[in-house]
Order: C-alpha cells, then sequence, then structure tokens
C-alpha cells in the first residue's frame, strides 16, 4: 500500500522493514527475515530518508530528528532489556530472557511501540502510527505510540490488549490478554483532553478488564481481577474483582436396554 504525502510517497512496507531493521540491530535473531545487522549511521540514513518522504522538510529538520533517535537508541535497549527480563522474572512459563525476546509477542509489541514513541514525542505522526499497527497486525496487541508507559512493563498473552493514545501506564505495571485501557467517549472534540485513563506503578490488570475515562486513576499496587469494567478512580493497594455465581453439578445419565 502506498500513502501520498505533500511531498513525496511513503510506502507501509518501507516502514515495516525500517521496524525489523532497527529490531535487528538491538536485538540479533529477534527477526529470521533480517539476517544483516544494521549500523546506526545506517539507520541513520533510512530514517533520514523516510522522514524526508512523509513530506516533513518545511516543518522539521529531519537530521536533528534522525539523530536525536539514534542517539536514544542505547537507552531504549537498556530500557527493553529490563521489560524482558520483568516478563521472565514473572511469567512462570519463560525459560529465560533471550526466550522472552525471541518468541513473546507481548514483548515485540513493546519494543515496536518504544521505537514509535521516540518518533512520537517528536510530532512525527503518520510514520509511527504505521509501525504500532504493524505491531498490532502481527500479534493483536494495540498500543498507540503516543500512550506514556513506564519502565519494566509485562504484557503476557497480549491478544486483544488496547491502549489508548493519552493512556499513562506506571512502571512494573502487569497486563493480560483482552485488557481494554481505553476513552468514555471517541468524539471528535475531544480529541486534545485527556481520555484515557492513568495506571499507577506496580498494578496487574487480568485477562478481559476494560478501564475507561481520562479522569480515572488506578491507584499504585492495585490488583483489578478479570472481567471487570471501570469507568471509576481505584485508591491504592485495592482488589477490584467482578463477582460471579459458577453453578456446577453432576450430570444425570439415563440407561436405556438395548432389545
Amino acid at each position: 500500500m502506498i500513502l501520498k504525502t505533500k511531498n513525496s510517497f511513503i510506502s507501509k512496507v518501507e516502514v515495516e522493514e525500517f521496524t525489523n531493521r532497527v529490531l535487528q540491530f538491538m536485538f540479533p535473531g529477534i527477526l529470521e527475515e533480517c539476517s544483516v545487522r544494521r549500523s546506526l549511521k545506517r539507520i541513520y540514513s533510512d530514517l533520514k530518508e523516510l522522514l524526508g518522504k512523509n513530506g516533513l522538510q518545511s516543518r522539521i529538520d529531519v537530521k536533528v530528528v534522525a539523530s536525536r533517535f539514534v542517539s536514544e537508541l542505547p537507552e531504549l535497549h537498556d530500557r527493553l532489556l529490563d521489560d524482558a527480563a520483568f516478563i521472565a522474572q514473572n511469567d512462570p512459563a519463560a525459560s529465560s530472557v533471550d526466550e522472552v525476546i525471541v518468541t513473546y509477542p507481548g514483548f515485540f509489541a513493546i519494543s515496536v511501540y518504544r521505537l514509535a514513541h521516540l518518533l512520537a514525542e517528536n510530532e512525527i505522526t503518520l510514520i509511527p502510527r504505521i509501525m504500532t499497527e504493524y505491531a498490532h497486525s502481527k500479534t493483536g496487541i494495540d498500543i498507540h505510540p503516543r500512550a506514556t508507559i513506564g519502565h519494566s512493563f509485562f504484557i503476557d498473552h497480549g491478544t486483544g490488549i488496547v491502549i489508548g493514545e493519552t493512556a499513562i501506564i506506571g512502571n512494573n505495571v502487569k497486563l493480560y490478554q483482552g485488557v481494554t485501557i481505553g476513552a468514555l467517549s471517541v468524539s471528535k472534540e475531544h480529541a486534545r483532553i485527556k481520555r484515557h485513563p492513568t495506571i499507577e506503578d506496580n498494578v496487574v490488570i487480568y485477562a478481559g478488564s476494560t478501564i475507561l475515562g481520562g479522569d480515572t486513576v488506578i491507584g499504585r499496587n492495585s490488583v483489578i481481577g478479570g472481567n471487570v469494567w471501570l469507568t471509576k478512580s481505584v485508591v491504592p493497594n485495592s482488589l477490584v474483582y467482578h463477582e460471579s455465581k459458577v453453578i456446577v453439578r453432576k450430570r444425570e445419565f439415563k440407561l436405556v436396554n438395548s432389545l
């Protein structure tokens, strides 16, 4: 697919390939289709070319943005290692950090988000969105590049997770599959305000829970159980769960005599 911009053309494939090259540079072996490590100089050159195709020459200095992105990659690498270690420490199924880096879809989605977020912080819009939608298509995890996420972030399984644009997530947070951190309203007139919740440090949110609203704050050290619907704030150290009734009874069988 080719997307026309004011000054040139940019393709989704080019952005996806750039994303893969950066990930392969930071974590050799994470993507089988990328066999050649690129230098920081090549990453800088590739990004500068992409930014130029995005029609940004008249609005920003693409050299400055590309240089800033490359300079932040070592720190980002360390942050992603913290994410991987946190996942390995908290998931009994993980045998090593290497396993998390190479095989976990949650780690892949987090990695792409963090790369995209670097560009989004520089007021780049289209390229970061293509990057996170690429991760979304591969993992089922939808993280807006402008969301704010702290260190040591854990996504387990991950399919169906949605994290909105103005969401703020603290440190040492764990999310399970099907969690939505979203907006109460999708009205266009609310585009410039905080529409998505704040999740403080050390929070665990279990599968299928939905948390909505820009004023909603989940206090630190809280646990949100599965299938919970929340549109109001929760104080720190809370346990929130959805109480349902499960009935178990013995099946009755009738014997039928055969003739």
